[in-house]
C-alpha cells in the first residue's frame, strides 16, 4: 500500500495554480498586454483611418493622377530622347560621309534601321525636294510633292533645328502608309567640295507612343490624351476617331491655359478631374482625365471595406495572439546546442518550435536568423559568380580596334598594289570573322563554327605577315556539332603568333586539331615557335594580368580576351574539370590543350 506524501503547510490547490502562473508569468503578461493594446490600437486606428480617408480621398486622387500622368510623361520623354539620339546618330553618319550617296554610309544607315525597330524610314533630300538617299530601298511615289510636306517646310524655315511633326500617314513610298512621327532638320552637305543645303528626314512608328499611352488607366473610365502647345492640335487620343467625327468633345481651350497642375472641369456634362503635364523640349501637353463620381464611389466602397477589414484583422490578431502565447516554449538546452553548432559553422539546422515558455519565441527568431544567414551566404556566392560572369562577358565582347585597323591597312596596301584577288579574300575572311564573332548575340556556338572563326583569323594574319607561317586545321566529324563557348581559339592562336612565331627567322607552323576523348572534346593548338620557360607557363593561368597569355585590352595587338580569360570562361560555363592546359619548351614550341564537355543534340546555330 502506497503512502500518501503530505503537502507542505499552505500548499493547497490555489497555491499550485499560483505557482503555474508564476512559471508562465511573462507569457501571461505579454498575452494580456498584447491583446489589450491590439484591441485599443485597432479600434482607434480604424476610426482615424476611416475619418482621414473620407476627408482626403479627393486630394489623394489628385496626387495619384498627377503621379501617373507625370510617370507617363517621363516615359514619353524617355522615348522621345531615344528618337532624338537615333536622329543625331543618322545626322552624324551623314555629316561624316564625304559623298552622298555612298555605299558605306548606306550600310551604316541600314544597320541603324535594322537595330531600331521603331525607325520606319530615313531619307535625305536636296533643298528642291530631290531625294539623295533613302532607306528602305522601296520605290518612292512620283506624285508626292516633297517641298509641300509640313516636315519639309518646318526644316527649311528653321535651319539647324530639329523639328518634330504631329502624327500623320507617311505617303512617300509606294504601297506603304505607316502612321508615323517625323523628325526633320535642315543640314549642310559637302559634296565633292561644294557645300549645299539638304533636309534630313527620319520617320518613327507612332505605335510605340500609342502603346505607351493606351495602357494608362485613371480609374475605370479615365484616360490620357496629348495636344500640341501651339494650336491645341490633337496628337493622341484613345478615342481619336470619335473626336474627328464630332461625337466626343474635349475642352482643349481650357487645357491650353495650363502648363502643369490640375482642375475640375464640367464642360462635358460630367464632373471630371483634369491633370496636365508638359513634355519637355517638344511642348506637348499631356492631359489626364478621370471622373469624380468614380472617386466618390471608390471612397465610400473602400471606407466600408476598410471598416470590415479592420474588424476582421482585429479578430484575427486576437485569436493569433492567444494561440501563439500558448505555443512559445522550448527547452533551453536544445537552443544552446543549436547555437553551439552555429558557432562551429553549421548552419543547416532547424529547432523544433515547441513549448510554452519564452524560449519558444527565441527559437523562432533563431531559426529565422540561421535561415537568413544561410540565404545571405548563398546569395553572396551567387552574386560573386554572377559578377565574375558579367566581367568575363564584358571582356569577351571587346574587339580590339587595332586588329581591325591593321587589317584594313593591309587591305589598302593590297588594293594599291593591284592585288584584287587578295583584297577580296582578306575582306571576305574579315567579314566572316566578325560575323561569327557577333553570332547574333549568342555566347555558345558549335566547334565547327569556332574553327571556321579561327580559320578566317589565320587567313588574315598570314596575308598580313606575308606568309610568315603556315597553318593546318583538322576536326573529327563526331565533334563538329558539339556546342562550345565562342571565341576560345582565336586568343590562343593570337598568342602563338605574337609571342611564338612573330620573332622567328624561319617560317612557322600552327596546327589545330579537334577530337573526341571519351566524354570530353580535346582541341589542341600547337606551334613550333620560340616557346616559354616553365615558370612563365605555370603563371599564365593564375596571373591577374594577361602576362604573355594574350594581349590585354589596351595592347596594340590581339583581341584583348586573353589566355586566362578563355580558361576562366570555360570553367565558369562547364566546371572546374575543364579549361586549358599549356605545355611549352624553349626553342621547340608551345601546345595549348582546351578541354570542353562532349555533348550532342544541341547546336550552336550559324553565326550571324
Amino acid at each position: 500500500m502506497k503512502r500518501r506524501v503530505p503537502q507542505p503547510p499552505g500548499r493547497g490547490p490555489l497555491s499550485s495554480l499560483i505557482d503555474i502562473w508564476k512559471v508562465k508569468s511573462i507569457q501571461f503578461i505579454i498575452t494580456a498586454s498584447f491583446m489589450l493594446m491590439t484591441l485599443l490600437v485597432m479600434v482607434v486606428v480604424s476610426v482615424l483611418l476611416y475619418d482621414k480617408f473620407a476627408r482626403t480621398a479627393e486630394q489623394n486622387a489628385f496626387i495619384g493622377n498627377e503621379q501617373i500622368v507625370e510617370q507617363v510623361k517621363l516615359n514619353v520623354e524617355m522615348y522621345l530622347d531615344g528618337m532624338d539620339q537615333a536622329f543625331k546618330m543618322v545626322d552624324e553618319r551623314i555629316r561624316a560621309s564625304k559623298t552622298v550617296p555612298d555605299p558605306k554610309l548606306e550600310e551604316q544607315l541600314r544597320t541603324i534601321l535594322e537595330t531600331r525597330s521603331d525607325v520606319v524610314s530615313m531619307a535625305l533630300f536636296t533643298a528642291q525636294g530631290t531625294p539623295l538617299a533613302h532607306l528602305p530601298e522601296t520605290e518612292m511615289r512620283r506624285n508626292t510633292r516633297i517641298t509641300d510636306q509640313s516636315w519639309f517646310r518646318s526644316a527649311v524655315e528653321n535651319p539647324g533645328h530639329v523639328t518634330v511633326s504631329l502624327p500623320h500617314v507617311q505617303n512617300l513610298y509606294k504601297g506603304r502608309y505607316p502612321w508615323v512621327v517625323s523628325m526633320s532638320k535642315s543640314i549642310i552637305l559637302e559634296r565633292d567640295g561644294v557645300r549645299e543645303p539638304a533636309v534630313l528626314l527620319v520617320d518613327f512608328n507612332f505605335k510605340t507612343i500609342d502603346d505607351l499611352l493606351s495602357r494608362v488607366s485613371l480609374g475605370q473610365r479615365g484616360y490620357v490624351y496629348i495636344i500640341d502647345e501651339s494650336a491645341g492640335n490633337m496628337v493622341y487620343h484613345p478615342q481619336q476617331q470619335l473626336i474627328y467625327a464630332g461625337l466626343k468633345y474635349e475642352n482643349v481651350e481650357q487645357a491650353m491655359k495650363y502648363a502643369y497642375g490640375n482642375y475640375v472641369d464640367d464642360s462635358t456634362g460630367e464632373t471630371r478631374l483634369i491633370t496636365i503635364q508638359t513634355v519637355n523640349n517638344i511642348g506637348w501637353k499631356m492631359i489626364g482625365v478621370s471622373y469624380m463620381n468614380e472617386i466618390v464611389t471608390a471612397k465610400r466602397e473602400i471606407g466600408w471595406f476598410l471598416a470590415w477589414l479592420m474588424l476582421g484583422a482585429l479578430v484575427f490578431v486576437l485569436l493569433l495572439s492567444a494561440f501563439m502565447s500558448a505555443k512559445i516554449s522550448q527547452p533551453i538546452r536544445r537552443l544552446e546546442r543549436s547555437m553551439s553548432k552555429v558557432e562551429q559553422g553549421v548552419f543547416d539546422i532547424h529547432i523544433q518550435e515547441g513549448g510554452e515558455d519564452e524560449v519558444g519565441r527565441l527559437s523562432r527568431r533563431f531559426n529565422l536568423m540561421v535561415a537568413r544567414i544561410r540565404e545571405l551566404m548563398e546569395q553572396s556566392v551567387k552574386e560573386q559568380e554572377a559578377k565574375r560572369k558579367s566581367e568575363l562577358e564584358v571582356l569577351q565582347s571587346q574587339i580590339n580596334p587595332h586588329f581591325l585597323y591593321n587589317t584594313l591597312n593591309s587591305v589598302v596596301r593590297l588594293a594599291g598594289s593591284g592585288k584584287s584577288e587578295e583584297v577580296i579574300r582578306m575582306i571576305t575572311s574579315l567579314s566572316k570573322f566578325f560575323r561569327i564573332s557577333l553570332s547574333k548575340g549568342k555566347s555558345v556556338i558549335t566547334v565547327q563554327e569556332e574553327l571556321e572563326h579561327v580559320r578566317n583569323y589565320l587567313i588574315i594574319q598570314t596575308m598580313r605577315y606575308k606568309n610568315k607561317f603556315r597553318f593546318e586545321i583538322e576536326c573529327e566529324d563526331e565533334v563538329k556539332d558539339c556546342p562550345t563557348v565562342k571565341l576560345i581559339l582565336q586568343p590562343v592562336v593570337e598568342n602563338a603568333i605574337y609571342h611564338g612565331i612573330e620573332m622567328m627567322v624561319d617560317e612557322g607552323f600552327i596546327r589545330i586539331r579537334a577530337e573526341r576523348a571519351g566524354d570530353r572534346v580535346r582541341i589542341t593548338v600547337a606551334d613550333d615557335g620560340l616557346g616559354m620557360p616553365p615558370e612563365k607557363v605555370k603563371g599564365l593561368l593564375q596571373a591577374e594580368a594577361p602576362e604573355n597569355g594574350g594581349p590585354g585590352p589596351g595592347s596594340s595587338s590581339g583581341s584583348g580576351v586573353g589566355i586566362r580569360n578563355v580558361h576562366e570562361r570555360i570553367r565558369l560555363m562547364y566546371g572546374e574539370e575543364y579549361g586549358l592546359e599549356i605545355e611549352s619548351r624553349l626553342e621547340e614550341g608551345t601546345t595549348v590543350t582546351l578541354w570542353i564537355p562532349y555533348r550532342t543534340g544541341v547546336r550552336g546555330g550559324e553565326a550571324g
